[in-house]
Parts: C-alpha cells; structure tokens; sequence
C-alpha cells in the first residue's frame, strides 16, 4: 500500500484568517515526514522514545520538545501516574456499585497527556466521555468526572472555567461543536485553537465527516485528535476503515499525522505543531495517536469475548508509563526517591477520590421530571405520580421505615 501526503495541497484561507507562509513550508516538510510520503511500507509513526525508554531523534518534530525540561519530564509521568491511579479507583468504585458506569483510559494516558500539555489556556477542548487524562491537565478535580457517571449532576464543572467542555456521551458530535467554535474563534480574530478529542470508532460518524468537511471549507483553527485504541467496543478498526484512518484527511484537503499514541513525548511533538499551524491560520490537522484501550470499553464490557490475550500482552509490553520511566530511569532525570514519593502521593488520590464519591448525596429522583416541557404536561405529571408511588412502594414493603 503506497502512503500519500495528506499535505499535497494547501486549504485555500478565507477572509479574515492569518498568513502563515513561514509556517507553511515547514508544516509540508514536516506533514510529509510524517505521513511517509512517496513510501510503500506500514503507515509511518512519530515516535521520539521507544518502547524501550530509548530517545529517537526526528528532524522535524525535535524542535517542538527542545525546551523540555528535566522537571517537564517528571511532571509528564506524575500526569499519567495519578490518571491510570484515579481511573484504577473509578473502576473499582464501579465494580462494587458506587458509580452506574465507567469508561476507562487504562492504556491510553500518553495520547492525552502529551496532546493536553501541548495546549494553551486559551485553547478549547471538546472531548468525548474517555478523557480524563485531558480533564487532569485542564485543571478539572477528577471527583467533578465522577458525579456525572454516579448520576448526580450533569457534568460537574463550568466549561468555560478551564476551557474544557463538558463530556459528550453521543459519539462524534463534538467534532461538529468544536468545528463551529473554532469558526467562532476565527471570526473573533482570537489566535486560539480548538481540539477535539473522539476514537477510531467515531471516526466512522457522520457527525465527524461533516466537520472535517466544515473545518477545511472555512479553514478553522481545530486539530482532530483521533485516540485510535484498535477496537470501537468490540469491532476492529479494519471493520471500520480500508486506510488507516489519518489518511482520510487527505480526502478532505488537511493534513494528517500518525503518532505513537503510547509515547507521551511523540504526542506532545505532534500536537503542539498541530496547534502551531491552526493558530498561524493554516486550518485543520486531524492527528491520529494509535495505541491501545488494554482494559474494558466500559465496565459493561468484556473484551476477552472478541480479542486474545496475546495481543493484549503485546501491547502491554509498549506501556507508556513504563517507557517514560525506563527513560528516566536510564537519564538519571527520576530516582527512587522520585517514584517513591509519587507512590505516597497516588494512593492519597485514590483515597481521596473513593472517600469524595461515597460522600456525594443521592440525586433527586423526581429531577428527570423537570424541564422536559416549559409549561408543563399532562403525561408527565401522570408519569411523575406513577414513579411516586412506585418510590413509596419501598417504604411501604419496609414497614414504612
């Protein structure tokens, strides 16, 4: 299969965007780099460590990490340290009946967290109901996550506090909404961008399409981060593409960027270049970080129905919080101290979080009753009076304890 540039052509931009000529030609070189252009082989990968802890260097991604620090390195393995604990926790607060679901990262922490300190403050997100590694960075408390899937609010937190949307259970539809806020964005004459985070399976969303369309026509500011884990629930991504899915970028008239999504450094690279050319008013980038969902789709879900254990193993032998500690590790950047510490400082999380969730109230029972009409309605009044009497039934089996 020969892998073509998505970067072949330039989007025209429209009124009121910006120039980028100088970011131009470095965005073909590097798109080009990227997506293996002219080459006849497996997709090309961004990759900057591998799965060994080992360094790789890349001409044109290395500029976007060369200011990172030492501290900046331990800071990205704290990130996904504390994630996988808090998800860990959500899961077994789940197991044992404190939450009504859960969908869990487990696998897929350097994608977010890599793409979520690539952003500015400014920057607005719009995410699915997976990313919580990305709610961690935008300063979202991991027990606000927790009330929506216990069911005692909407979501928990104000969007525009931290500039993060709230999370969307309808697959693929908040890649139309971050689409029309980076149009808004534009018209504004804000020099912000928008991400939108969605996975492989959503990808296969009319929804999606229709915002690449929207994205390339009015060249908006958004970057389309595909966390591509190879199963949408229990269909692989072969049911669901005959390319691999950055390459439909192409189709569209954007660029499109394959990354290790298992390597938090790649991620990092890639996303900030992404949100480099969408603020320079080069418009859209669709990055597909490909990695791996090494746990459940939900709790609902029991991956062991449709997939093997050989290649579950396989990948988590390419753990992306192993990889960055082997690296630290073998730069003398951490020392036990370092991991000892974070330990400590983990387990007061996962403490915190199960404490926080065992203390939040019931929610209202009768609240699904509200709002449904303006002025109210006969039907739901009847139905109101039916659940009432159904909630009193309890009482009565008690003996009206």
């Amino acid at each position: 299969m020969t892998v073509e540039s998505t970067a072949a052509r330039t989007p025209r931009r429209s009124a009121g965007t910006k120039a980028g000529t100088t970011g131009t030609k470095r965005t073909t070189s590097a798109t080009k780099k990227a997506t293996g252009a002219g080459k006849s082989a497996e997709p090309a990968l961004v990759q900057l460590l591998t799965p060994e802890g080992k360094r790789v260097k890349n001409a044109e991604f290395d500029r976007y990490v060369a200011d990172v620090t030492a501290d900046d390195l331990r800071g990205l393995y704290r990130d996904m340290v504390l994630t996988r604990r808090f998800d860990a926790e959500a899961t077994s607060l789940q197991r044992q009946g404190e939450l009504g679901l859960w969908a869990s990262l487990l696998g897929q922490e350097a994608a977010q967290i890599g793409s979520g300190r690539a952003l500015r403050d400014d920057d607005y997100v719009f995410p699915t109901y997976r990313e919580h590694g990305v709610a961690w960075c935008r300063g979202v408390d991991p027990t606000n996550l927790l009330g929506m899937f216990r069911g005692v609010n909407n979501g928990g937190w104000d969007p525009n506090g931290n500039n993060f949307h709230l999370y969307t259970i309808v697959i693929g539809s908040q890649a139309l909404h971050a689409t029309g806020y980076a149009m808004g964005v534009t018209k504004d004459g804000a020099d912000s961008a928008v991400i939108a985070y969605f996975g492989d399976g959503a990808s296969s969303q009319g929804d999606v399409a229709e915002a690449f369309t929207f994205s390339a026509v009015y060249n908006a500011p958004v970057v389309f981060f595909c966390q591509n884990n190879q199963w949408a629930i229990s269909e692989p991504t072969e049911k669901q593409s005959r390319v691999p899915l950055y390459q439909r970028a192409q189709g569209f008239g954007f660029p499109g960027v394959r990354v290790d999504g298992n390597d938090v450094l790649a991620n990092l690279a890639v996303t900030k270049w992404a949100l480099e050319r969408a603020r320079a008013g080069e418009g859209p980038t669709l990055v597909e970080a490909f990695t791996y969902r090494m746990g459940a789709h939900t709790t609902s879900d029991d991956p062991t129905r449709y997939r093997g254990d050989e290649e579950r193993l396989a990948w988590e032998a390419k753990d992306p919080i192993l990889r960055l500690r082997r690296y630290l590790e073998a730069s003398n950047h951490a020392d036990e101290g370092f991991f000892a510490e974070l330990e400590t400082e983990s387990e007061a999380l996962g403490k915190r979080v199960r404490e926080a969730v065992r203390a939040m109230p019931d929610p209202d029972h009768f609240a699904i009753f509200e709002n449904v009409y303006a002025d109210g309605h006969a039907l739901v009044d009847e139905e109101r009076a039916q659940f009432a009497a159904y909630q009193a039934s309890f009482a009565d089996e008690d003996g009206g304890k």
